[in-house]
């Protein structure tokens, strides 16, 4: 890894304004200058001519990509997913579980935990902690979560699965129309995990008298959950309406339609939106067969689904979803960073070294040309993907 690297004739999107033609300095995986106009040549400079250089992507919600995913229960499994993610531009992510048995879920908690530890790669995006999707749900808004191993919320377990991750656990989705549920999102609030509504029927009260106990997020916008109706508003009416709640939503028009992606934009607001990806192993692989927590999953265009229609993760990728909905609100470029790092780091506690083009931050960045498509990603200083050369770059050759 060369000790500096400068980005020179580029567009910056800082935490506080966009210059439109300057430099940034990298020195050992961090933001060291952010300059208007040019600098003295350092190190490896790259011209970034028609490009714009926001934070790397962060992705919340991401159960696997290339073939892998989370519950393999592998180092092989996540390295592949690290490695691919950098192609749209995604810097940092959330391993996700799905609803398994207890077995499979701590076979995966103790592989992301010591990976997280020992084993991540320079140059890949990094896995900041796990998101734990069940199996603490409710079976009437399960989707493709395997109904018979969804079980009641319970802290005891948390605390458990807690330390089996290594304290890697950051976001947790589940349901919380009971006692349980209350009592899980007080104790999550209090360890400092972000308690998540979703796969539940909650209603409006009981949603907001979650975010009394501490929930702060909502899973996957519209799906799996108690939808909006003018008598009873649901999670969604809360997902609207309630300001301590950041919120997912899966931007590929096929989970949610356009007009009502734009409606939550303008309900939500950039300051709350997250766009996930939600994506299975698909994702990045041909149409065919795959599989997903032992269900046969099928694969056909840009869908994924069980046998039986319902919906089964996605194959998008972040800079998909982030093209599309840059476009279609004709957001600011701080509008656009905020739903595709900073709320993500803010919810994950890693906003002090991600999220933002900051002097002394992580160098995690993304060059983006005209059409929001991803030209370049560099993860802590190195560069992973090059859309000028062959791709993502495997540092581990």
């Amino acid at each position: 890894m060369t000790d500096i690297m400068q980005i020179h004739n580029v567009r910056i999107v800082t935490d506080n304004e966009v210059i439109d033609n300057g430099t940034i300095q990298i020195k050992e995986g961090k933001i060291e200058k952010v300059e208007k106009g040019t600098i003295a040549p350092q190190g490896t400079v790259i011209d970034g001519r028609g490009n714009t250089l926001v934070p790397g992507f962060i992705d919340v919600h991401v159960h696997g990509a290339a073939g892998h995913d989370v519950m393999d229960a592998s180092r092989e499994a996540l390295e592949g997913m690290a490695l691919k993610l950098t192609e749209e531009g995604t810097t940092a992510f959330l391993a996700t579980t799905m609803t398994q048995s207890k077995e499979a879920i701590e076979k995966a908690l103790e592989n992301a935990g010591d990976y997280i530890k020992y084993g991540q790669s320079p140059g890949n995006a990094e896995v900041i902690g796990i998101h734990l999707e069940g199996p603490f749900i409710n079976e009437n808004k399960a989707g493709a979560q395997p109904v018979e191993h969804i079980i009641p919320p319970s802290a005891t377990l948390f605390d458990k699965w807690q330390e089996v991750s290594r304290g890697n656990i950051r976001l947790v989705t589940m349901d919380p129309e009971s006692e349980a549920g209350l009592e899980l999102c007080r104790h999550l609030s209090s360890v400092g995990v972000t308690a998540s509504i979703g796969h539940s029927e909650a209603t409006f009260d009981q949603a907001v008298k979650a975010a009394d106990h501490g929930a702060s997020h909502v899973t996957h916008l519209f799906n799996q959950m108690s939808g909006f109706h003018h008598r009873e508003p649901g999670i969604v009416g809360a997902a609207f309406l309630d300001k301590r709640l950041k919120v997912e939503i899966i931007a590929d028009y096929i989970h949610v339609h356009p007009e009502a992606v734009r409606a939550a934009y303008q309900m939500i607001g950039p300051d709350r939106l997250i766009l996930i990806t939600d994506a299975m192993r698909a994702k990045c692989l041909k149409d065919g067969t795959y599989d997903l927590g032992g269900q046969s999953v099928y694969v056909s265009g840009k869908e994924a689904r069980l046998e039986d229609g319902t919906l089964a993760g996605s194959i998008l990728r972040l800079e998909e979803a982030a093209e599309k909905i840059k476009k279609a609100m004709k957001m600011s470029w701080h509008d656009f960073v905020r739903i595709t790092s900073l709320n993500a780091a803010e919810q994950t506690g890693v906003a002090d070294k991600k999220g933002t083009i900051t002097v002394g931050k992580d160098a995690d960045i993304v060059l983006l040309n005209d059409q929001t498509q991803v030209s370049m990603t560099i993860c802590k200083g190195i560069i992973a993907y090059d859309r000028r050369g062959n791709g993502a770059v495997d540092h581990r050759r």
